[in-house]
């Protein structure tokens, strides 16, 4: 039995002194919220709890946090409600303690109004504030407080307020009630712990940004020299709360009293990959000891872990700390794997049509076909990962599709193209080509920005008058999201207008650059058009071919014979110009004819704005493609049409005539011209003189 017990507690995540009546809520609905959001479609990767959580917890009974496990002889709590619902003359009937617990405030007052004095502890030395706060009373709560009620008051095993049972349970409307009347978060219970310590500890994400917001020091210890961060890599798994601390600067080669340990540390104990990436990418010391002498990497070799002490021990090679041989040197050089995975596309788009261009037997060139196979693999597997591949790889496959079409066009069709108009027409749409890419790659696409005050006040707002959804908030950048924008995980940056992250172009694609990166196709169609043109014509006066007398396969090998690297740009143009002319299809039904982005296409069931009350059925309010007003139960902005959306998106401007919209979106958070919303602002006592934050 007790062997089981252990086992749940390291599931989890709590200390052996912690009960496990408390933990297995808290498990449980972190196990439910984990669910609830993988089955969501969430575009944004960087899942985090919501800063106000959405929870209906008034039928809900919290036991209590500290109570003894007692085994089978232990008297039944109800952990979820009884079968048959309580009447009301059985509730009216239930004592204090119980009236509380399942908040019925009729018998509470009742009990109070008789007498009761609303500081008397029960006999496991718990106030009735303790129990409101746990299960998220606030009702209870605020009634208790006009009646007397100490607040910050300790009980418990654990010798705790009722604000750390709050924090313990993750009730952030409950913790906002209780310091609006002047609890205090930075004491500490039974165990030393403040209460950012126990919200990193369990992963409340929310009550960390609510607690740093409100002027809680981001590296508080508690008493055995611990961080809020430590325990956030030490305790949950995940980037959140550790990202979001260290997103307000948390100290990561702190160390604690007794161990002498760093967040790294902490998280290499217990494998915590997530929280190891981003402290790495903090910066943090990799060659800090603690005191046994053992760096991080002692510790995930000791643990066998082979994912961390790969990429540890490439971590600390990119950063000077091991000495490395002479080909690690240089695949673990990020200067070098950039110029590496930006010139490997040209050298194998040029092997793989000059090695059958040569004149050389056929078995030379299989062995060199042998070569370049084996180049191609080693390079792939010693400087490729799937970053590069899916990120950086596709621009320079670009430039060397693009360098050696035009190489070809003036080596073979050159001489074939005797017309000056045409050469005109080339070399215009090869500048107009180069100058939309540049501006598609280098022009912000709308990056939203904000400061550590900007952060604090929407955390505040969020949390406090509950002033927009929860949809519109960013947990990664920490920031109110305007409408039509989205956290790009690439980038790791909000983005305006969001409409997709374009790895051929290695920039997102949003409300600055949409316009240059549509030009961008065109003239790309144009260029690979132009090329097949060229090919047409070298064939036309190269190779002789009969449809009747050679049929497919024999034109087929006809023109491959003629010129091997012909052939080769010629497949290569064919298959872009498919889905780069896709590409351009698709953008221009979207943001033209449905007046939508491609992530509003994609998750569009996601945005309230597009929803109807027909159910499946979705419409835009950015365009009129839809004349039954009555279908649509949101409001519609005055409506564009395509001509309208076609200058929207391109902003294109004559004297007057064509005036594009003049929607900022990086600063619109609610649909343009529509009626304002009521902010729901919770009725808060004023706070005492014994605290205030800034």
């Amino acid at each position: 039995m007790c062997l089981i017990r252990d086992h749940f507690r390291a599931l989890c995540r709590v200390s052996p002194h912690e009960p496990i009546g408390f933990a297995s809520h808290s498990f449980l609905r972190d196990y439910k919220q984990h669910h609830l959001a993988m089955d969501e479609r969430e575009p944004s990767c960087n899942p985090v709890e919501p800063l106000l959580q959405q929870v209906d917890d008034e039928d809900e009974f919290k036991p209590y946090p500290t109570q003894p496990d007692m085994g089978a002889a232990a008297p039944s709590m109800p952990s979820v409600p009884p079968k048959a619902e309580p009447t009301m003359d059985e509730m009216m009937k239930y004592d204090i303690v119980k009236a509380t617990q399942y908040g019925v405030i009729e018998r509470c007052k009742e009990l109070v109004e008789a007498g009761f004095d609303v500081n008397q502890m029960d006999r496991e030395n718990v106030s009735l504030l303790h129990w409101a706060a746990i299960n998220n009373r606030q009702e209870l709560a605020k009634y208790y407080i006009s009646k007397g009620c100490i607040i910050d008051k300790f009980g418990g095993d654990l010798n705790s307020t009722p604000l750390h049972w709050a924090t313990r349970q993750g009730h952030l409307p409950m913790m906002v009630q209780l310091m609006s009347y002047g609890a205090d978060p930075s004491l500490r219970d039974g165990e030393g712990c403040s209460c950012i310590h126990l919200a990193a500890q369990f992963g409340h994400s929310s009550l960390v940004a609510y607690l740093l917001a409100k002027g809680q020091d981001v590296d508080m210890l508690d008493k055995n020299g611990m961080t809020a961060l430590m325990w956030a890599a030490y305790r949950v798994i995940g980037p959140d709360p550790t990202r979001l601390l260290l997103k307000f600067d948390a100290s990561v080669n702190k160390t604690d009293k007794f161990h002498h340990n760093t967040a790294l540390h902490w998280a290499v104990m217990i494998g915590n990959n997530v929280a190891v990436n981003h402290l790495v990418e903090a910066g943090i010391n990799l060659d800090a000891v603690n005191a046994k002498g053992e760096t991080a990497l002692d510790i995930a070799i000791a643990k066998k872990n082979h994912w961390l002490v790969k990429n540890l021990r490439k971590a600390r090679i990119e950063r000077g700390y091991d000495k490395s041989n002479c080909i690690q040197t240089y695949v673990h050089d990020k200067a070098t794997r950039r110029r590496v995975i930006w010139t490997f596309p040209f050298i194998m788009l040029f092997l793989g049509g000059a090695i059958f261009e040569l004149n050389c037997s056929w078995w030379l060139k299989l062995g060199f076909c042998v070569l370049t196979f084996l180049f191609y693999k080693g390079v792939t597997s010693l400087f490729f990962d799937d970053r590069a591949w899916t990120i950086e790889a596709p621009v320079a496959v670009y430039l060397a599709t693009k360098l050696w079409m035009h190489v070809t066009w003036f080596v073979y069709f050159w001489p074939y193209v005797n017309r000056f108009t045409i050469q005109v027409m080339f070399s215009c749409n090869t500048l107009a080509l180069t100058y939309y890419f540049w501006k598609a790659v280098r022009t912000d696409p709308g990056i939203i920005k904000s400061t550590r005050e900007e952060r604090i006040r929407v955390i505040l707002e969020y949390s406090e008058l509950q002033a927009f959804d929860l949809n519109q908030f960013c947990a990664t950048c920490i920031q109110r999201r305007p409408i039509r924008s989205k956290h790009c995980s690439i980038c790791d940056k909000c983005v305006s207008k969001f409409d997709h992250h374009c790895p051929w172009i290695y920039n997102c694609v949003g409300e600055r650059n949409h316009k240059y990166f549509i030009s961008y196709l065109f003239f790309l169609v144009g260029m690979i058009s132009w090329c097949l043109f060229g090919c047409g014509l070298y064939w036309h006066h190269n190779v002789k071919y009969s449809w009747e007398d050679d049929g497919i396969t024999g034109i087929a090998w006809k023109l491959m014979k003629a010129s091997p690297w012909v052939f080769w740009i010629a497949m290569n143009a064919m298959f872009h110009v498919l889905w780069v002319g896709m590409l351009l299809i698709c953008q221009l039904y979207q943001a033209v004819w449905l007046g939508e982005t491609t992530n509003e296409r994609l998750n569009i069931n996601r945005y309230k704005h597009f929803h109807t009350e027909k159910k499946g059925q979705f419409v835009s309010p950015f365009d009129d493609e839809d004349e039954d007003e009555e279908d649509s139960f949101v409001y519609k902005p005055p409506r564009r049409g395509v001509i309208k959306n076609l200058i929207d998106v391109m902003g294109w401007r004559c004297m007057g005539l064509c005036r594009p919209d003049s929607t900022d979106w990086s600063k619109q958070f609610e649909l343009p011209n529509a009626p304002p919303k009521s902010i729901r602002t919770a009725k808060f006592n004023v706070a005492r003189d014994n605290y205030q934050y800034v």
